[in-house]
C-alpha cells in the first residue's frame, strides 16, 4: 500500500503517518530524511544533492525524485510506503506518477486532512505557550507569523494537488479537526474501503 497524506502545516500529517506506518508495516518516507541519508551514504544522487545544499541552493525535483526512486527500491519498502512532505507541487506529482509507473507500482490513496486555518494558528500559539511554560524551547517556526507564511506557501504550491488527485480518483478527505484517534479511525475507514475496490 502506497500513500500520500496532504494537508497544511500543523494538520497532524506526521502524527497520523507514524500511526499508519506502524499499524500497516509501511515505511514513512520523509524527503528531508532521505536526502540526508543519501548524502551520508555517498550515493551518486546523494553527492549531487550535497553539492547543491553546500552551495545554499534548493535541491531540484530531479534529484529528489532520484532519491525517492532509490529509497523505494529498498527491501523495507516492499510492503509499501507513506510519502511525507512530497509531492509539494504539480510538477513533482507528475514526476512521481511517472516514477511509480516505471517501477510497476501504484499510488493507492491520497488522504487530505481538512482543517480550519484559524484553529491551526491557535493550536500553534497554544503549543508554543505550553512549551514555554514547561521551560522548553519553542521551535523557531512555531509561531503564528511563521505558520501564516507556511500556510501561504502551502496554498500557493501544494493545495492544487487536492484537485489533481481528485481528478485521478485517488483523493479522500477526512476531518483533520477531530481528535487524533478520530482522525486515525477515519483514515482506517478510507484504507479499508480502498482495499475492497
Amino acid at each position: 500500500m502506497n500513500l500520500i497524506l496532504l494537508g497544511p502545516p500543523g494538520a497532524g500529517k506526521g502524527t497520523q503517518a507514524q500511526t499508519i506506518a506502524t499499524k500497516h508495516s509501511l515505511v514513512q518516507l520523509s524527503t528531508g530524511d532521505m536526502l540526508r541519508a543519501a548524502v551520508k551514504a555517498g550515493t551518486e544522487i546523494g553527492r549531487k544533492a550535497e553539492a547543491v545544499m553546500k552551495s545554499g541552493g534548493l535541491v531540484s525535483d530531479d534529484i529528489v525524485i532520484g532519491i525517492i526512486s532509490e529509497r523505494i527500491d529498498e527491501p523495507d519498502c516492499r510492503n509499501g510506503f507513506i510519502l511525507d512532505g512530497f509531492p509539494r507541487t504539480l510538477a513533482q506529482a507528475d514526476a512521481l506518477g511517472v516514477l511509480l509507473e516505471q517501477k510497476g507500482k501504484r499510488l493507492d490513496a491520497v488522504i487530505e486532512l481538512k482543517v480550519d486555518d484559524g484553529i491551526l494558528v491557535s493550536r500553534i500559539e497554544k503549543r508554543a505557550r505550553e512549551t514555554l511554560e514547561a521551560g522548553g524551547t519553542v521551535r523557531a517556526d512555531d509561531n503564528a507569523e511563521a505558520l501564516k507564511t507556511r500556510l501561504m506557501a502551502y496554498y500557493r504550491e501544494t493545495a492544487p494537488l487536492i484537485g489533481y488527485y481528485f481528478a485521478y480518483r485517488k483523493l479522500s478527505s477526512v476531518d483533520g479537526m477531530a481528535s487524533i484517534e478520530q482522525v486515525g479511525a477515519q483514515i482506517e475507514k478510507v484504507l479499508a474501503e480502498g482495499k475492497r475496490t
